[in-house]
């Protein structure tokens, strides 16, 4: 039994004191909480599984082997990146669900089990949503509604997978399970599916892009780290080698690309762009190799770190100005210098410019797909790859800081949001140029040089020419406008056809619902001797949100349910 705190456990308490303290005592508990839970991970990392009963099960609530290590690394960095860059904060809703958000996630990396993990899994979902749920306008409202729904749908995805695979295997081990055409059970499909809604595979992708923006300007930091990086470790850990996993991933880098070029609110390019990076980590781990999932973790470790940065300038801009879209920003070069600064630098890291922290993980997943023989998707990535430098690393910057003059004059980013960056900038620029502590706490050992001739010829020929094809379509007039509006995608399905479909059957189904009240009164009335009377609205047509109805519908479900099972003995 090992002395070690779950890491969970220290920030569940820190927001217990963030919650009870103001001022200063609450800024001295923001930074000392990452502070002492990095501490304590030297002590977990040759510790032995700590392990409770839960009724026939034996959870494993600390799970410390080289892949949980690195995200709890990683996720311990971005607390801290993201405390800082939130010290302005007065709400204390918004500062204590972050702290519950990052120690949920980080149990959930830690978990050795399937149970513990969707426990997480879920108090992930509701600490998070009060992030968006904080900015307090009805587009964020509307969207954390949505992103709960989603979210929570993917945790009941989770819960019957692991009960099946629980009823078949005995087991709720969480290691590997792996998946296959035609030969995978129920069980291990519905797991893989609610790893996908949380890694926003491509058609299941539209709640990241629909919430991340509407989120404070703070919390947007916060959700880039946490979500979709416990997604990629639960593929990482249950999935490698899925060669399906290499073809969704290969689609995840390429379609984002064609949204963000037409995108105007730079945060929601920016969500785009993180889809993008997040194929990259799927097909890594899809190759399945030892050195594709050294690159799908490194990857991992270095966007969290520089789409933090991004999310981090375009929330100082957010912050300053009010104006998050590119045909209201420009300009800002001259009110925002350092903030601009820090922006270029992420924009570099993410574009993969040698020198950067992108190019050091991103070169081993293009490697290894060569390398094992997946030519086209190798094409795919450099691609993307191209795509990425198009809208992350020009357009963001560009559009924000440059481009024309909007005329608006504003003060620099706040002090602690400057820090905040310029600490996501040294680590930027520091693993770009010494990789070899992120290669040492890899899962695999490393062989493996970023820097030869190959490597840093073909990607600087890469940014030249996408550079250059940037230019000509801007001077050209050929690049999309920055016009102002919403673009949506597969969210057209639930935005425009569910409420109408929605509608419609309410309209087809009313005078059955007004038939089957009247009968149910009917009944009771003759049972009781009362003299209850229906006298709602007829149907459900006048009732815009129909909640007694479905409430009703419900009820009558529970009870024949209640009644099958008393009188056959049977669960339907």
């Amino acid at each position: 039994m090992s002395s070690s705190i779950a890491p969970f456990l220290i920030f569940f308490a820190g927001a217990v004191l963030v919650a009870l303290t103001r001022g200063w005592p609450r800024t001295v508990v923001l930074l000392a909480v990452p502070i002492v839970g990095a501490l304590n991970l030297w002590a977990l990392d040759a510790a032995e599984p700590v392990t409770v009963g839960l009724l026939d099960y034996t959870l494993t609530i600390i799970r410390a082997d080289r892949l949980s290590m690195l995200f709890g690394y990683v996720f311990h960095l971005a607390a801290f990146l993201g405390f800082i860059f939130a010290l302005h904060l007065k709400d204390t809703t918004e500062s204590v669900s972050s702290m519950l958000y990052a120690g949920s996630a980080l149990g959930a990396v830690f978990a050795g089990d399937m149970i513990t993990l969707f426990i997480f899994w879920e108090l992930m979902v509701v600490t998070s949503v009060f992030l968006i749920l904080a900015r307090r306008t009805e587009r964020a409202r509307a969207a954390a509604m949505r992103y709960i729904l989603i979210q929570v749908l993917s945790g009941v995805i989770l819960l019957a997978g692991v009960l099946i695979r629980a009823h078949e295997t005995g087991s709720i081990a969480f290691d590997y399970i792996g998946w296959e055409w035609g030969v995978t059970s129920l069980s291990s499909s519905l797991i893989l599916l609610a790893f996908g809604i949380k890694v926003a595979f491509p058609l299941l992708h539209t709640w990241l892009t629909d919430a991340y923006p509407e989120a404070t300007p703070t919390g947007t930091v916060f959700l880039s780290a946490f979500t979709t990086k416990v997604a990629v470790y639960g593929l990482a850990r249950a999935f490698p080698g899925t060669e399906m996993l290499v073809y969704v991933g290969a689609t995840m880098t390429m379609f984002p690309i064609f949204y963000a070029v037409i995108e105007n609110d730079l945060r929601r390019v920016l969500s785009y762009s993180l889809i993008n990076q997040l194929g990259f980590m799927v097909t890594g781990i899809g190759i399945g190799t030892e050195l594709a999932v050294n690159g799908a973790v490194s990857h991992v470790f270095v966007h969290i770190v520089y789409k933090a940065l991004l999310f981090m300038s375009m929330g100082a801009v957010l912050f300053r100005t009010g104006k998050i879209n590119g045909s209201d920003l420009g300009g800002l070069y001259k009110s925002m210098p350092l903030t601009t600064v820090f922006c270029i630098i992420g924009a570099a890291s993410i574009s993969a410019f040698p020198l950067f922290s992108g190019f050091v993980a991103k070169s081993m997943v293009l490697t290894a797909a060569l390398g094992e023989g997946y030519n086209g998707v190798w094409l795919a990535l450099l691609f993307a790859s191209a795509g990425v430098f198009h809208h992350s690393g020009i357009k963001i910057p560009f559009f924000a800081f440059f481009a024309h003059d909007s005329g608006i004059r504003c003060k620099e980013a706040p002090t602690n949001m400057l820090i905040a960056m310029f600490l996501a900038a040294f680590v930027c620029v520091f693993l770009g140029v010494y990789p070899w502590p992120l290669y040492d706490i890899l899962p695999f050992p490393v062989d493996y040089d970023p820097y030869t001739a190959a490597h840093v010829l073909t990607q600087s020929q890469l940014l030249f020419f996408s550079g250059l094809a940037f230019c000509a379509l801007k001077l050209t007039g050929l690049y999309p406008p920055e016009l102002p509006g919403i673009n949506i995608d597969v969210d057209w399905f639930y935005r425009w056809w569910l409420p109408r479909g929605v509608k419609r059957l309410v309209q087809v189904f009313a005078p059955v619902d007004h038939k089957v009240r009247g009968v149910f009164i009917r009944v009771i009335n003759k049972a009781t001797g009362g003299t209850f009377q229906y006298t709602g609205p007829k149907g459900i047509l006048a009732r815009p949100f129909p909640t007694g109805t479905m409430a009703f519908w419900a009820i009558t479900l529970l009870v024949v349910y209640l009644v099958l099972y008393l009188v056959f003995g049977v669960a339907v």
